[in-house]
């Protein structure tokens, strides 16, 4: 019943289809009463809506059992939703462990940050600038052929230099990196982060119900952004964003790390 196929128990597994017999295989090794429980992908095959309604079985499963669970994805839905702590791994080597939450808002380098996150994180080849106690991540184009030849400077908050980390950098180039749900095109934004506005041009429109992902060019530079479904953005359309600046994140381009 917990894996809805009290109704198949008179098939033989050739008359399941794939999403089935891997639900048999979950139940045959839930009644094993394992001291650890390792799965791979175990998921995988099955239809959207049955993968979401396991994904609350399984955290369900869990909690009562209370048994370890190694699970491997490449999901990260599933890893942000269901695990207690993750190891992002890129060609055999781990990158990363943490919790959920600290690898989204604290990812140790490019490869972690774009990982983690749907749409993924904008990345912008950029340079450190600073002026009097500020610092500033400088991008954009002086090629009017291509673009309107427009440099844009957004100020960083203090806390960016946290311990000097930022001092080796000045006027050297950096990776910029911002999620999309930290780009704006809302009035509120707009007048919130008066200094840290650039102009775009809206290419693609994509309308989820409960939001909107806009593709923009700044400058030669693609951002994606996750906006109201309220926004009026239509492609064609130039217009301003907002780039929330205490949510920016800094990358050596040459190490990748943050």
């Amino acid at each position: 019943r917990i894996l809805d196929i009290a109704h198949l128990l008179d098939r033989k597994p050739k008359a399941l289809s794939g999403g089935q017999r891997q639900r048999v295989a979950l139940g045959r090794a839930i009644v094993r009463e394992p001291k650890v429980f390792l799965l791979d992908e175990p998921l995988s095959n099955l239809d959207a809506k049955l993968r979401a309604q396991m994904r609350t079985e399984l955290s369900k499963l869990h909690k009562r059992l209370g048994t370890t669970f190694i699970y491997v994805t490449h999901d990260q839905t599933e890893a942000m939703t269901m695990a207690d702590r993750i190891v992002v791994m890129k060609d055999g080597f781990i990158q990363q462990v943490d919790t959920p939450q600290h690898l989204y808002d604290m990812p140790c380098n490019m490869f972690v940050a774009g990982f983690i996150g749907s749409p993924q994180m904008n990345f912008i080849e950029s340079k450190l600038l600073k002026e009097g106690d500020t610092f500033y991540v400088e991008f954009g184009s002086e090629d009017t052929k291509t673009t309107r030849g427009v440099k844009y400077r957004i100020p960083l908050p203090a806390e960016k230099n946290a311990k000097g980390a930022l001092d080796e950098y000045i006027d050297k180039p950096v990776m910029m990196g911002i999620r999309p749900e930290d780009v704006h095109d809302e009035a509120r934004y707009l007048e919130a982060f008066k200094n840290c506005i650039v102009k775009a041009d809206v290419e693609v429109t994509e309308l989820m119900g409960a939001e909107t992902f806009l593709y923009l060019n700044v400058e030669g530079f693609n951002y994606t952004a996750r906006v109201e479904p309220t926004s009026t953005a239509r492609p064609g359309d130039n217009v301003e964003i907002a780039l929330e600046n205490s949510k920016i994140h800094l990358f050596d381009p040459e190490t990748e790390k943050t």
